[in-house]
């Protein structure tokens, strides 16, 4: 192969790059790319596809065949260790004779955890952690934050006027933003494992959920509707074929609400209920988020209502905004605005964002932020309070290495997936 970069940091760019291939079909795994490097050239290289399918290693050293022997592997995460659907990647590696292994990160899972570098170096192999650590934790920051605690990245996606309106007092919204920013919207709904939507929402819009164009999209996204009293009848687009979906209700909604969702294909699943910031009663989104993480969905998306943004927020479970912000100006009270209800009671009480990116789509403004600390009530809600690594995994950021992975989830969490 002709790839040729200068020094550890350059290749594992390279890596990293590959890895952008499974971005979308990889999950419930992580995305990972492996380069072979013997005497300055690449000898083989590869990226995790799909579940199931080779391990990025595996596919660079069947690339570089008997050259792999004294090579050095470039990986953007600790390779496995232990059984899954596939062998341990550690294996294949010792087996081929690789000299050095350099890994941008440790993998969380428990089922990994080291143990990977522990055999390696126990092999004989030399290992270097930490290589381009920073662009393979935000490239896999849904895989960190759901192996650190056991619950997807959770995105709050939203378009709105420049002052903050989702939609006009008469309750229009469509459409707000332009074509560009509805293209990129419809890239993130691909990139998730799950899309979610409030009852309001629902009956407003009667949302398909579904990642466009289908031609070009390797697999739809998982649909969530949040209705904890049955509001939402069964014949709507979110009942469609063109993607599953499941209904998070309370035992509050009537039993005919629950057997029509039924009879239309979807999933129920009924949760606990939880006081809602407006002061009513729902869905108790910790449970549901948690939920989802059990069955390995790693990226949520949370599209709306406001209010049930909103609520994911208020309970600590914004771990990233992507706003879409249109050159219009609605103003007025009666419109509704973002994260709508509730809110922070003074100044000093607001939450602190870090501001990623900002960025022109046609004539709007995507502006993606983090949030700079995870609050005190995040423990309340039915999770514990993250710890300095995993706010920062959350972040798109490695944690520290002297991170304690104590709130961690166990590796029973995980069992729809086969391991990294």
């Amino acid at each position: 192969m002709t790839v040729t970069v200068d020094g550890d940091e350059g290749w594992m760019a390279r890596a990293v790059a590959l890895a952008e291939g499974g971005r979308g079909t990889a999950s419930p795994n992580p995305m990972v790319g492996a380069v072979l490097v013997l005497d300055g050239r690449v000898v083989g290289e590869g990226f995790h596809r799909a579940p199931g399918r080779p391990h990025a290693e595996v596919v660079a050293l069947a690339a570089a065949g008997p050259l792999a022997a004294g090579a050095t592997c470039y990986v953007t995460l600790e390779p496995c260790a232990h059984h899954g659907r596939t062998p341990p990647c550690v294996d294949a590696l010792l087996q081929a004779g690789v000299a050095r292994v350099v890994a941008a990160l440790p993998d969380p899972d428990p089922r990994v955890d080291g143990e990977g570098f522990a055999r390696l170096r126990a092999a004989g192999a030399t290992v270097t952690v930490g290589v381009g650590a920073a662009a393979a934790a935000e490239q896999n920051a849904a895989y960190l934050t759901h192996r650190r605690l056991g619950r997807p990245r959770v995105t709050l996606k939203a378009a709105a006027s420049l002052d903050g309106k989702v939609a006009a007092p008469d309750g229009s919204s469509q459409w707000i933003t332009g074509p560009a920013a509805r293209a990129d919207a419809h890239r993130l709904r691909a990139e998730a494992d799950a899309v979610v939507v409030g009852a309001g929402t629902a009956l407003a819009d009667d949302p398909r959920l579904t990642a466009r164009p289908p031609g070009q999209v390797a697999r739809q996204p998982l649909r969530v509707l949040v209705d904890a009293a049955g509001r939402v009848g069964a014949s709507g687009h979110l009942f469609d074929a063109a993607a599953p979906t499941l209904v998070a209700t309370t035992a509050a909604a009537p039993a005919a609400a629950v057997e029509a969702w039924k009879r239309a294909g979807a999933e129920v699943l009924v949760c606990q209920e939880a006081a809602r910031e407006d002061g009513g009663r729902g869905v108790d989104l910790a449970g549901l988020v948690g939920a989802l993480g059990r069955r390995g969905v790693l990226e949520l998306l949370v599209e709306g209502g406001p209010r049930l943004q909103a609520g994911f927020w208020a309970a600590g479970l914004g771990d990233r905004l992507v706003w879409y912000l249109a050159p219009l100006v609605v103003g007025g009270d009666g419109a509704p605005g973002l994260l709508r209800d509730g809110g922070a009671p003074t100044l000093a009480a607001a939450r602190a964002l870090r501001i990623a990116s900002v960025e022109r789509l046609g004539e709007d403004l995507r502006v993606v932020a983090f949030p700079a600390a995870v609050p005190a009530g995040a423990a309340a809600s039915g999770l514990r309070a993250a710890s300095a690594g995993d706010a920062a995994a959350a972040d798109g950021q490695p944690a520290p290495a002297d991170a304690s992975p104590g709130g961690a989830a166990p590796a029973e969490a995980f069992p729809a997936q086969e391991g990294s």
